[in-house]
């Protein structure tokens, strides 16, 4: 089984890190980190996984290749789910989204190289199951 808590451990350290979430591509929680927030991050995660997939359809629609990521940034946090990379084959389908959310003077752009590395990681472990 993949230890979650330590795949995210690097994230978990980066500036202005609130919270965060792993989904399968079914949108089910694999992973969930919400110790700081005082909010239900699995649920959160999950409402920005639909609308992620509302906006991936509709950027198909018009032309464009599938979405990878999403951020809502607000003026107290920034809000967002990347898409890993993941493998398909017959037997394993193993496309992971990181759900994160930051503080205003969070370090974002270090989260997202964070996030990329680990998704993958994570995607390659995965469809080792």
């Amino acid at each position: 089984m993949i230890n979650f808590e330590e795949k995210m451990k690097k994230l978990r350290s980066v500036n202005g890190y609130l919270g965060s979430a792993i989904l399968n591509y079914g949108g089910e929680t694999l992973y969930v980190d919400n110790e700081s927030t005082g909010t239900d991050i699995a649920y959160s995660a999950t409402i920005f996984n639909d609308a992620f997939r509302t906006i991936s359809e509709t950027s198909l629609d018009v032309g464009f290749s599938e979405a990878s990521s999403v951020e809502a940034k607000t003026e107290d946090g920034h809000v967002f789910l990347i898409k890993s990379a993941g493998k398909y084959d017959e037997n394993s389908y193993s496309k992971i989204d990181v759900f994160c959310i930051f503080r205003d003077d969070g370090n974002i752009a270090l989260a997202k190289m964070v996030i990329d590395k680990t998704s993958k990681t994570i995607s390659n472990e995965l469809s080792k199951i």
